[in-house]
């Protein structure tokens, strides 16, 4: 019998800081664990109990994408109490193209840019830039360093892996000027007022009320559709899914294979050039 406990709740997040997770994905973990709570909180006799949990799931409005997700969090707690007791994901397809009002343009970028420089934002215009042609995840951000600059490189650790990615030139240049201009003589790049590197909240928020001023749907911009967008445009120009993992920091290409769905609009205008509609 396995009775999951709040106590034992705070052992598996400190264990998951321990591995070096990010407090993103902690917290996200800690709310999927409390879900199998809620299922059994008279316990888990064996694994044959859980057949029920996706039926739990379901039926609360969770989609097979946010099962499967949860699944993988409570997978990891299995593993880390040593038990045999992984949950089989369920089946889905993945979607061959994005959704029109899903995905950023880079036009709706360009406009994204140009609104933050009109505004006299250049943090926000250069923060948007470093996001997209570095194709950073945004606790990445943090990473990119004045140190970083004058070598060319920045180390980022995530998941508890090590990677290096190179700023362009042009980048780096234009990071180094606004440092100067603004006396960021070390640590990361984009700071508060108060010299603190910008977090995730400060981040959304700036986004937010500058998909407004860009007039970009709001729900286009965030920070990880940058990340997309970068994706999107490495694979269109290289058509180097593996090397593009290892920028992207990806374990496994299939999570690349996401990042670089077409439009649908270019992917009706493939199927049209196939000349099969008479």
């Amino acid at each position: 019998m396995l009775v999951i406990t709040d106590a034992e709740a705070r052992r598996f997040a400190l264990s998951l800081a321990e591995r070096e997770y990010s407090p993103a994905t902690i917290s996200k973990y800690a709310h999927d664990l409390r879900l199998l709570m809620d299922y059994a909180p008279d316990g888990i006799p064996d694994k044959a109990a859980l057949v029920g949990f996706r039926a739990y799931l379901t039926e609360r409005g969770y989609a097979p994408s946010s099962v499967n997700s949860i699944f993988g969090a409570v997978n990891v707690f299995f593993e880390l109490l040593g038990l045999d007791w992984r949950l089989k994901y369920l089946p889905i397809q993945r979607k061959l193209y994005l959704d029109a009002d899903k995905e950023l343009s880079h036009k709706e970028y360009e406009r994204m840019v140009r609104a933050a420089e009109n505004d006299g934002n250049e943090r926000l215009a250069l923060m948007v830039q470093t996001l997209c042609a570095l194709g950073l995840r945004v606790s990445e951000l943090k990473a990119i360093t004045v140190e970083s600059l004058e070598c060319g490189e920045a180390t980022i650790q995530n998941k508890g892996k090590l990677r290096t990615i190179l700023i362009p030139h042009a980048l780096a240049k234009k990071l180094a000027d606004y440092c100067e201009r603004r006396g960021i003589v070390s640590g990361s790049v984009f700071v508060t007022r108060t010299g603190k590197p910008l977090d995730r909240s400060n981040i959304w928020k700036m986004l937010k009320k500058l998909a407004e001023a860009a007039k970009v749907l709001s729900k286009k911009v965030f920070p990880h559709n940058l990340r997309h967008l970068f994706a999107r445009t490495h694979y269109a120009k290289f058509k180097d899914i593996v090397r593009l993992a290892d920028i992207l920091g990806h374990s496994s290409i299939e999570t690349t294979r996401i990042y670089t769905a077409r439009s649908g609009q270019e992917e009706r205008r493939q199927l049209g050039q196939l000349r099969l509609i008479l």
